[in-house]
């Protein structure tokens, strides 16, 4: 197993784990890796240190968390974490900043329906009572939000990773 580190061209970075070099090339021929932040296809592999996976040669649990480096656990990938020359505080902000809206934007997922391309349709219905009362989601031009808002229905725009609003692999 292979394990690498990516960056797509926004420059969200995340690990990805292929069988060899060459599935990780054919992967990325056919366009079937794409950032988990954005959806972005455009990828590439970053340097990164060999991982040797020693079986049975750990050292005792108190030398082992003396001597390891500290890192911080990752639930999401990190794009600030490698951006412009910041300070470590800051860096550790934006990371905690991403984090929260990454975890803001599962729970709107998991509370609402995706009506797609119908939300500004859905959401006149729900408004004047022709639909049942609910969280919706969707897709809305710059029109029809300013339409929306005219007729007193409350919008709010809020992009969310594709890669959130669906399976992984």
């Amino acid at each position: 197993m292979k394990v690498f580190d990516l960056r797509c061209d926004s420059d969200h970075r995340f690990e990805g784990w292929f069988g060899s070099d060459v599935d990780y090339t054919a992967q990325l021929g056919k366009q079937m890796i794409a950032c988990p932040v954005c959806g972005s296809l455009a990828i590439d592999k970053l340097p990164s240190a060999p991982r040797l996976n020693l079986s049975g040669a750990s050292a005792p649990p108190e030398t082992a968390a003396s001597n390891a480096p500290s890192a911080p656990s990752r639930t999401a990938p990190a794009a600030a974490n490698d951006a412009a020359p910041a300070s470590g505080a800051t860096a550790e902000v934006l990371q905690e900043l991403e984090r929260r809206y990454l975890a803001f934007a599962r729970e709107v997922i998991a509370k609402t329906e995706n009506v797609g391309d119908r939300f500004a349709e859905e959401a006149r219905k729900i408004h004047y009572e022709e639909a049942p009362a609910r969280g919706i989601r969707g897709v809305a031009t710059p029109e029809q939000r300013r339409e929306l808002q005219e007729e007193g229905i409350d919008v709010v725009s809020m992009p969310i990773p594709a890669a959130l609003d669906g399976p992984l692999q």
